[in-house]
């Protein structure tokens, strides 16, 4: 009877070991720690099979493992039997597929992983995440780019998977994404803190040419260079260094893209609240030239409040030369205040303001008349240009060149350079012009020859030269031209041929003309005016005498 049992629990026995099928290849299985020897795990995976598995596969990176006899693990069946009669498992692969189901879980829902960065490859480094291998690039590392990684290497830290594809085994992660997350949570914190006008303390993180980034504790604002004082800042590295805690006031805050915008000048006293009182108009005033530019110089009268001084108001001669060649950077000038705009915070200065003018001083100095010597600066077509006292220049026209011939012929004679001497006719303060005359140096030859001459005076002349149209007379060294018409009252005697030269003649003055330094002169006025004189003396309309009768009259008086 107990040989029948037996017989049937076996059967069924067998049975039940034939329902069983052996685990597939490729699939992951339960097994027991059985012994750990020689650096290894002995694995029952039942199936009256076992297998081994060295013991680095049950470490975490960085750390040592963890394991004893007795332990139930997940391993992956590579093979159910290899030539020694044990399956062929793997702790790693295990996990690999293990991790690979619980990261597309999280990547599905869009939650973090934790890894340990563990090697360096081209373009990034590889990442241990629970037994997949993932890639980060180097710009998901950090925020900023990152000169030394060794401290992150083996350190459990989270990560967003950013892509993963399991048919080809990739998975690209960042840590980037969790430091922005977390910076901008811990932002918005502190944003949530801070109101426009408050005071806080700040460290300089970083300078740039148009001002510093502060750390506010967990969040940067921007100290704009403007807003670092009242004066002109040329480079904030000026006045501030990296590294400094400084005192700012936060001048604006934008909730929607978290900027901050600071200010170092607004906690102190705005120095244009005073500068009206301060700076009168007209008041001259000490100041530093700051910058120069093509349009003038800037002067900084005290920190915080600077000046514009106007080319055309730089110098009373120089007109047409950059500023820059008038005055230099830091150089300490005297300047005039012109004009205050408190409004628009600017101030028109003027630096030849602070000197008399040149054109004032020559006229006080040089009334007309006074000779003066000076250098030949230029030669135009309309006369020369000789430099005088005071930096000016004064001008000789050409018709002020000589009392003898042409101005444009006489011009030539002069090179850049000469020294000339010559007297001032007229000055003109507000035009800026002073008239010079070489030829006023010497007496006037026309002036001295006509002496007491007049027009209607008679006087002799000495005929020179005769031409088809008149006559060429000299009187006193002075050459006048009578045309054929002015050489008899009579038409018949208007011929230019009936006198030679050497002939002197009595001729009327009708015209003294100072300007072209020419006589009009003529035969034919001193006859008609001799006629009338004859008759003024010797009859009248009412006498009944013949203009025959009075002529003799007036020749027979004359003997």
């Amino acid at each position: 009877m107990a040989s029948n049992t037996s017989m049937e629990e076996f059967e069924a026995l067998l049975n039940e070991s034939f329902e069983i099928d052996t685990p597939a290849e490729g699939s992951v299985v339960k097994g027991k720690v059985i012994a750990i020897e020689a650096g290894q795990a002995i694995i029952d995976v039942g199936y009256k099979m076992e297998g081994r598995i060295d013991l680095k596969e049950f470490a975490e990176p960085g750390e040592e493992p963890n394991l004893k006899v007795g332990d139930e693990v997940e391993v992956f069946l590579r093979q159910v039997e290899n030539a020694r009669g044990e399956a062929v498992i793997s702790r790693e692969m295990a996990r690999r597929e293990e991790a690979w189901d619980r990261l597309e879980k999280a990547y599905a829902d869009e939650e973090r992983v934790d890894g340990a960065i563990f090697g360096r490859v081209k373009g990034g480094f590889t990442v241990d995440l629970g037994g997949a291998v993932a890639f980060l690039p180097g710009s998901q590392v950090d925020v900023r780019p990152v000169r030394d990684a060794g401290p992150l290497m083996g350190l459990k830290q989270p990560f967003q998977i950013l892509k993963m594809d399991r048919r080809r085994g990739n998975i690209v992660v960042s840590r980037r994404a969790i430091l922005e997350e977390s910076r901008a949570e811990q932002r918005a914190e502190v944003i949530g803190n801070l109101t426009e006008g408050q005071e806080v303390d700040g460290v300089v993180k970083n300078i740039t040419e148009y001002g510093a980034f502060v750390d506010l504790g967990g969040v940067d604002g921007l100290l704009h260079v403007t807003d670092m004082a009242w004066r002109r800042v040329n480079h904030p590295s000026e006045i501030l260094s990296i590294g400094e805690t400084i005192k700012v006031q936060v001048i604006k805050i934008n909730k929607e893209t978290h900027r901050i915008s600071l200010g170092m000048k607004q906690l102190q006293a705005d120095p244009w609240d005073a500068v009206e009182a301060k700076y009168t108009l007209d008041s001259n005033h000490t100041g530093r030239v700051t910058n120069i530019t093509d349009y003038g110089a800037f002067v900084e009268l005290e920190p915080g409040v600077e000046g514009l001084v106007h080319v055309s108001e730089m110098s009373w001669t120089k007109k047409n030369v950059h500023p820059g060649k008038i005055v230099s950077t830091s150089q300490e000038v005297e300047v005039m205040v012109l004009e205050i705009d408190s409004a628009k915070r600017r101030v028109s200065l003027g630096l030849k303001q602070t000197q008399r003018n040149p054109w004032e001083v020559f006229a006080e100095t040089h009334p007309e008349g006074t000779e003066v010597e000076g250098e030949v600066k230029n030669i135009t077509e309309f006369g020369l240009f000789v430099g005088l006292e005071g930096d000016i220049d004064g001008m000789v026209h050409l018709s002020d060149l000589s009392w003898d011939g042409r101005g444009e012929d006489i011009i030539g004679d002069f090179r850049k350079g000469d020294i000339v001497k010559a007297k001032v006719s007229e000055v003109d303060v507000e035009k800026e012009r002073i008239s010079l005359s070489i030829k006023a140096l010497d007496a006037d030859p026309f002036a001295d020859a006509i002496g007491g001459v007049k027009r209607g005076s008679i006087i002799t002349v000495e005929v020179t030269k005769i031409e088809d149209g008149g006559i060429e007379v000299e009187y006193e060294g002075m050459k006048s031209f009578i045309r054929r018409s002015d050489l008899s009252r009579d038409r018949a005697e208007q011929r230019p041929e009936r006198f030679g030269a050497g002939d002197k003649i009595d001729v009327r003055v009708t015209n003294i003309d100072s300007k072209t330094r020419k006589l009009g002169l003529s035969i034919k006025a001193r006859e008609i005016a001799e006629e009338k004189e004859a008759i003024d003396q010797y009859g009248s309309s009412d006498s009944g005498a013949s203009l025959g009768d009075i002529l003799g009259a007036a020749l027979k008086g004359d003997n």
